[in-house]
């Protein structure tokens, strides 16, 4: 399997929380070859089952990315809009957005008041039409939006749109691909993460696993006048040690440290002070669940450029291939 292949295709799908029926199907006819049962629940999780008489051990990565939502259309044509998932707002102005029925427009900015202050309300996109009544014609309110960002590699570096949670994904289906175990395996590809954790919270209920994971991509502080954090691209997989919403369970990460050095997989430890992750909903479900991180460090996180390593993507893919051995 060429997992770079598969990551360039998942992030040219666009897939804005509340909207991740395109990469769920494409995924799904992926983990169709390596499991055993593949459904979908009422959130739209698309859960992929390996099984197993062991332990039943949780894997999840989310499948929506950031975006915009239609609120209103003024009589000139242009679109006013809101926030889904984090946006850094005073990035935004010149930026291209693309709508699911391909429409694409450009983000401008009341300039003047812009620089006062950076806020969606002096924000619209511009599609290029001249009226209400041609802009209704292609958009309604309510529809999304993803931001453009085309998908660029050289060597082991690859910047691209929706890396957060694109690659995630596309380790877990490596991983599936790799995975050798008893253990009965739940691949769980969940939605609305970037809005409140959302999927992840009802997949583990149903679910109730005696092992998670939660896979995503987490900042790095090796850049100028980047925050302070052990996290660095190229650096190998990140164990998470805890973010704003999980601390993670002392066992599971002592395991998944002892697996990376026995494999002989580069690693390190993450501590993200801002953002949280699936981990953090996962590990509060029912009586409460055991629950890691590892992570795929990224810069320029919740940007169309966000940038990887493909050497850390590897070795998250074969940590979570090894881990998922375990007995725990």
């Amino acid at each position: 399997m060429n997992i770079i292949k598969i990551l360039e295709k998942l992030t040219k799908i666009n897939g804005v929380s509340g909207n991740e029926e395109d990469v769920k199907n494409f995924i799904s006819e992926e983990m169709k070859k390596y499991c055993d049962e593949v459904y979908t629940d009422a959130m739209g999780n698309l859960i992929a089952r390996k099984k197993g008489s062991g332990k039943k051990v949780m894997l999840a990565a989310h499948m929506d990315e950031i975006g915009i939502m239609v609120t209103n259309i003024d009589e000139n044509g242009f679109l006013s809009f809101t926030s889904i998932g984090g946006l850094n707002t005073p990035n935004l102005s010149n930026l291209r957005v693309e709508f699911k029925n391909g429409i694409k427009g450009v983000i401008g900015a009341r300039e003047e008041e812009f620089r006062k202050k950076a806020s969606l309300d002096k924000l619209y996109i511009d599609i290029g039409v001249s009226s209400k009544k041609e802009a209704e014609k292609l958009i309604c309110i309510g529809d999304v939006a993803a931001f453009e960002g085309g998908f660029y590699k050289k060597g082991n570096t690859v910047v691209s749109k929706a890396l957060d949670n694109r690659a995630g994904c596309t380790i877990l289906i490596g991983a599936a691909s790799m995975a050798q175990t008893n253990n009965d395996l739940y691949f769980v590809f969940t939605t609305q993460e970037e809005v409140g954790l959302r999927g992840a919270k009802t997949a583990a209920f149903a679910i109730e696993p005696d092992i998670a994971i939660a896979v995503d991509v987490t900042d790095t502080g090796d850049t100028p006048d980047a925050p302070t954090m052990a996290v660095k691209i190229g650096g190998g997989a990140a164990i998470k040690v805890m973010d704003r919403s999980v601390i993670c369970d002392a066992e599971v990460r002592t395991l998944l440290i002892e697996t990376a050095k026995k494999n002989k997989i580069a690693y390190q430890l993450e501590i993200m002070t801002d953002g949280g992750t699936d981990a953090g909903a996962i590990h509060l479900t029912k009586a409460g669940i055991k629950t890691g991180g590892i992570s795929v460090p990224t810069r320029y996180i919740h940007s169309p450029s966000e940038m990887i390593n493909t050497e850390d993507l590897e070795n998250c893919t074969k940590l979570i291939a090894e881990a998922v051995k375990l007995q725990w």
